[in-house]
């Protein structure tokens, strides 16, 4: 027994020693050798973190031995990407940062590997959520369509949902908290069901992603990063408040969040309410007004060599479905036609460190409860129960010289659940495994190469409704799908500035309920639809090249794409009417989408505050036939000169101003079901920036968007069909106080 208590002690003894390691150093400018104060110093592997003091000391406590990627950076200088050694109880480390105009550079979350952009094979767009806040975003959807290459199926300003490349709905996946999000996203009124509150930036992979996610990421992944803990042995706290103009909009949220040096945990709430937005013809869009709750937490616990966490998020969404500008008025709460959403999203990530390699496991469940309501109806008209448990399983096998590589297994279980009147799919049940294996090869600082190879399998399973022979019945359904996707990347330094990445990948979607099961009127799209039981696999293979050239004050990069697809499902009228709505059927063909963007930023010396850039994002869609493939977005140019004040100028901290001028191009290249639209350009303008009251600092901001009140319609906005144009004016206004 005594032995046993000896070998006990010994074990917590080398676990407290363990504890002991640490890294510490001194952050100086480049030059002039001065201290730099709040400093990022980031293990993205690890989670963890610290800033540097006023003299520019910094100190990570708690590692585990190995050798780990280390991130430097700091608004205005050039961000360091290192790998360290862990080997002793205490390891100093000494960084010079030197000033660059060039923006600070962010870790990838999204792909395997958590590396810089620039070290990246895999070209993915970043963009915080910050800035989108700063540009007047109303909403999540809003605000990432302002990315190259993105943009927005809109049933007004409520709802919004991705297209990438001209993909959306089951061929975009959205990752949050880590785990997939499930909400009956093959409706195209279906939005997103995230609010922005407690996000802090939002990753887009644009091609196929399926190596990384499996199906449903054939036309790229949405992946939005949740707010960090706070560092540890801190505490932090703030309050965000919004106003906007055109819809009488209020959005507040306010979060609190602690560290100690195991623990951690945040708090956020946030609630969202709009009035009927106007148009650029003064008229609000009836019943367009929605409110929405939201509430955001987590717990956290870290050890040297074990981190967990686990997150919760609620969302309640109340959402009006405009069909006309009719009533003029300024209630917030909908009327029907209109949409109640409750998503509950509950996750879990936890890692394994060895001194040489890792264990991921991450576990999610969500929940999405929709219901809908018609006009004259008591109850729910539709109610549908989704509710997913995935998880994610990653090795991240041990560093064999220039190969690094990981090793996974990914998977879900699925029931859909009906309780109200009307069906709109079945009750029924999927379940999916795939695995995976992807390496990473640094031949040297100028070549890099990734490959992976997947297998995945879905089983779905339907339950027979109604009588058959009648309007509505539908089958029962027992299919199975499965699919081998590869992926080869290629990324080459040809100079000091100039970087090329080649990426082929194959990806793959297996038709969802609706395709499959659809036999009734669909409300939110006021059309009869024919669903096809006989559907296969969507696969396709894309192509994409990126060439990049950035200097200290000059940065150009084209972007071109070509995607293949087989067995592209698509929905099209048949010539048939029942009961006064035009009857739509599921079919099948080869399709084929290419495009690109292109774009420069230039931020000339002296006047390196001084910044323009311009972008284009084109694409085209056809199916086999030559017909144009029907919700392409119509290609575009946009051109923005800011002014950014990093450091203290006069009064205010971090200053920033810009004007924007988006010019959206006419789309004649459409679908036989859908119409021409009218280009337009849009206007927009902010400023702001920090001040200090009472030693306290306050980011104030104010922008405008579509200031000439233009009257336009998006082609992708599905009022369009209903007269009804996009918001006018609006005139946001926001301020952020820590507390």
């Amino acid at each position: 027994m005594n032995k046993i208590y000896l070998a006990l002690l010994l074990a917590m003894l080398n676990s407290f020693a363990y504890a002991q390691n640490s890294l510490t150093g001194t952050i100086t400018e480049t030059g002039t050798n001065l201290p730099l104060e709040q400093v990022s110093i980031y293990f993205p592997q690890l989670e963890k973190g610290a800033v540097t003091a006023a003299n520019g000391v910094y100190k990570i406590s708690n590692l585990p031995l190995g050798t780990y990627k280390i991130i430097v950076s700091y608004i205005g200088y050039q961000t360091i990407s290192k790998s360290v050694i862990i080997n002793e109880q205490q390891t100093i480390y000494d960084f010079s940062l030197k000033e660059s105009a060039i923006e600070m550079e962010e870790v990838i979350v999204s792909t395997p590997f958590h590396k810089l952009q620039s070290e990246n094979v895999m070209k993915v767009e970043y963009a915080n959520i910050k800035d989108l806040k700063n540009k007047g975003s109303i909403t999540l959807a809003d605000g990432i369509s302002t990315i190259a290459g993105v943009a927005s199926v809109s049933t007004g300003i409520g709802i919004g949902k991705p297209v990438i490349r001209g993909l959306n709905a089951n061929r975009v996946l959205v990752y949050t908290q880590g785990i997939r999000l499930e909400n009956q996203q093959f409706g195209d009124e279906h939005g997103l069901g995230v609010n922005d509150a407690g996000i802090e930036s939002v990753e887009v992979i644009k091609g196929p992603a399926s190596l990384l996610y499996g199906s449903d990421a054939m036309g790229g992944v949405l992946y939005l990063n949740p707010e960090k803990f706070a560092l540890p042995n801190s505490t932090e706290g703030d309050v965000n408040l919004n106003f906007f103009t055109n819809t009488q909009g209020i959005s507040a949220n306010a979060g609190v969040k602690t560290s100690t040096d195991n623990f951690r945990f945040l708090l956020r709430g946030a609630v969202t309410s709009h009035t009927d937005y106007k148009t650029g013809n003064d008229e609000r869009v009836t019943n367009s007004r929605f409110k929405e709750y939201d509430i955001k937490s987590g717990i956290g616990y870290q050890t040297t060599n074990f981190k967990t966490e686990v997150r919760y998020n609620y969302n309640n969404s109340n959402l009006g479905i405009p069909e006309e500008i009719g009533e003029q008025s300024t209630d917030r709460s909908p009327m029907k036609p209109n949409q109640t959403i409750d998503n509950h999203i509950l996750s879990s990530k936890s890692s394994l460190l060895f001194n040489a390699s890792s264990l991921d496991i991450t576990l999610g469940y969500t929940s999405n409860i929709r219901k809908e309501f018609e006009e004259d109806e008591e109850g729910a008209a539709l109610h549908m129960n989704l509710n997913t448990f995935n998880y994610n399983i990653q090795y991240h096998a041990p560093k064999y010289g220039i190969l690094e590589t990981i090793f996974g297994a990914q998977g879900l279980h699925q029931s859909n659940t009906n309780f109200g009147e009307e069906l709109l799919i079945p009750d029924a049940t999927t379940n999916d495994i795939g695995f995976f294996g992807t390496s990473h090869l640094h031949l040297n600082e100028f070549n890099d190469i990734q490959i992976g190879l997947r297998y995945d399998h879905r089983k779905i399973s339907g339950d027979t409704n109604g009588i058959l022979g009648e309007e509505g019945y539908i089958a029962s359904l027992d299919r199975n799908f499965s699919s081998f996707n590869a992926a080869l990347g290629y990324k080459a330094n040809f100079a000091t500035n100039f970087v090329a990445r080649l990426n082929l990948a194959t990806g793959f979607r297996a038709p969802n309920l609706a395709e499959l099961t659809s036999n009734g009127v669909h409300e939110g799209t006021n059309r009869y639809e024919i669903g096809n039981a006989s559907l296969n696999n969507e696969q396709n293979f894309q192509t994409d090249v990126a060439l990049e050239y950035k200097n200290e004050h000059f940065e150009i990069y084209i972007n071109g794409f070509y995607n293949s697809i087989n067995d592209y499902v698509f929905i099209a009228p048949n010539g048939d009417e029942i009961d006064g709505n035009q009857v739509f059927e599921y079919n099948q063909q080869d399709a084929n989408l290419y495009g690109g963007e292109a774009g420069i930023h230039l931020h000339p010396h002296p006047l390196d505050w001084l910044h323009f850039e311009s972008s284009f994002q084109t694409v085209r869609g056809k199916l086999k036939d030559s017909d144009n493939l029907p919700l392409i977005p119509a290609n575009s140019i946009t051109n923005t000169l800011r002014g950014e004040f990093n450091k203290r100028s006069g009064w205010v901290n971090n200053g920033y101003s810009f004007i924007t001028l988006k010019s959206v191009f006419e789309q004649d290249e459409i679908s036989l079901f859908e119409t021409t639209t009218d280009g337009y350009s849009l206007l927009s303008i902010g400023l702001g920036g920090s001040v200090t009251i009472f030693n306290s600092p306050i980011d104030i901001r104010i922008s405008g968007n579509n200031l000439l009140d233009k009257n336009y319609v998006s082609h992708l906005s599905r009022l369009k069909y209903d007269g009804i144009t996009n918001i006018g004016r609006n005139i946001s206004l926001g301020i952020s106080v820590p507390l």
